[in-house]
């Protein structure tokens, strides 16, 4: 069963074309439109009907952006370029990568109806377009500037569709523990290798890791996989927004990534009072495994917890959760934020520590002479109880069921990923298929 159908079955969704909110001819006639499967495998129809990702801004941290494109003019913000000796990143002309991924996150096509080109699956979202220094002097991934304009300029999704082995800077820490005492959701690629090894930022604590599925419901070959995978979403045979040409294909979890980062778009413009983590929370629990399997209590390493599917994230009743859902906190990122909404007792430990806090000094004095005997007792349970639930530490703990299908699987070759190993900063693309004549 393909990844469309797939969805439809499970999800309840009735097959709809990827117009918005206007009536229009049933089929597109535009083959850009009708190559976008992946947003046509979300129902964008009842999908917009919830959110359009009104009032959000997505950061993109990238190559910058071609703002200037006709399916994306209006919705790029003028951003900054750390390469190139400063300036604005919003008129990128060189590499595509970044005007590919925020065309899948806030596209809004054109034409009549809006029924050509590339239309995102946030439309109204705002792009914030920030150009990395991809040199490899200095800091290897070097995004700890660019993170933190980020999260200083109003973004509340940032979008990484980079990957790299390298060991995070100290920079580069505080950078992502500053984003998440902001309550700013950050979205990474897991990495185009076909390998359990950790790519950063993907691989950090406070960042949501996000793998790729292809059209028939398998996770790619070459989708970086492990514990720290919390979704996935489409990532095969791509189609976006390009700047030497007009539109591009590719394949890579870069472009699933923008997708998790359009999704969440969608629920912040909704829900606004959701932390970061709540966010998250509601994406991870409406997801589902590709062989419809639902309810899983832990992240797989290949799955995560599953495809995202917007629409359930939008209109299910999901309750909010606790701050951080299934993120894994920095250490240094707020006191209380060990672990997300999947490690048992966070809340109990937050309410024994508060017990803890309120009690007296003549009470401590007679906890510690045991002459107040019941309070002791009450003490002991509560400390034994914090014990035995403390969450996991950052980085590991989290238990996981089998691995999800592509196990073994070559990778295969890595079309759209910002940053490969051994290469950073350069990916190989193929241009779409055009039916003859165009």
């Amino acid at each position: 069963m393909s990844f469309t159908r797939t969805l439809r079955a499970v999800g309840g969704l009735a097959a709809a074309g990827a117009l918005l909110f206007a009536a229009a001819p049933s089929a597109s006639a535009d083959y850009i439109r009708d190559g976008q499967w992946a947003l046509d495998a979300f129902n964008p129809q009842k999908v917009w009907k919830e959110s359009t990702g009104k009032n959000v801004t997505v950061a993109v941290i990238d190559s910058g952006v071609n703002g200037e494109h006709v399916d994306l003019k209006g919705n790029v913000l003028p951003g900054k370029s750390f390469a190139d000796g400063g300036g604005t990143a919003g008129h990128e002309t060189g590499d595509d990568h970044g005007t590919a991924m925020a065309a899948l996150i806030a596209g809004h096509g054109h034409g009549p109806h809006r029924a050509d080109g590339i239309m995102g699956l946030a439309p109204d979202a705002k792009i914030l377009p920030i150009k990395r220094n991809e040199s490899m002097g200095g800091d290897a991934n070097n995004f700890d500037g660019p993170l933190r304009y980020a999260v200083d300029h109003g973004a509340k999704v940032i979008n990484m569709s980079f990957a790299g082995p390298y060991a995070l800077t100290e920079n580069e820490k505080s950078a992502i523990s500053y984003a998440v005492k902001k309550d700013v959701l950050l979205v990474a690629g897991s990495g185009n290798e076909g390998t359990s090894k950790p790519s950063y930022p993907a691989a950090a604590p406070g960042v949501l890791a996000v793998g790729a599925v292809a059209e028939d419901g398998k996770v790619l070959g070459e989708s970086n996989y492990g514990p720290h995978i919390r979704l996935i979403a489409p990532g095969e045979k791509i189609y976006s927004a390009g700047t030497s040409m007009k539109y591009r294909q590719a394949t890579g979890t870069s472009d699933s990534t923008a997708y998790v980062s359009a999704a969440a778009a969608l629920v912040r413009s909704k829900f606004p009072d959701l932390t970061a983590g709540q966010v998250a929370n509601r994406l991870t629990k409406t997801a589902i495994t590709p062989d419809g399997k639902t309810g899983i209590s832990s992240p797989d390493p290949k799955y995560g917890y599953g495809v995202i599917r917007p629409y359930r994230a939008l209109s299910e009743n999901v309750p909010a959760g606790s701050k951080n859902g299934p993120l894994i906190m920095p250490k240094d990122s707020q006191a209380d934020a060990g672990a997300g909404a999947d490690a048992p007792g966070q809340e109990a430990q937050g309410s024994a520590m508060g017990v803890l806090g309120g009690l007296s000094p003549l009470a401590v004095a007679g906890i510690a002479l045991g002459g107040v005997v019941v309070l002791g007792t009450v003490i002991g349970v509560l400390v034994a109880q914090k014990k035995r639930r403390s969450p996991p530490p950052p980085g590991g703990g989290i238990g996981f069921g089998g691995p999800g299908g592509g196990v073994g699987v070559p990778p295969q070759q890595q079309f759209g990923y910002y940053q490969q190993p051994g290469n950073p900063g350069a990916y190989p693309t193929a241009p779409p298929t055009q039916p003859p004549g165009q």
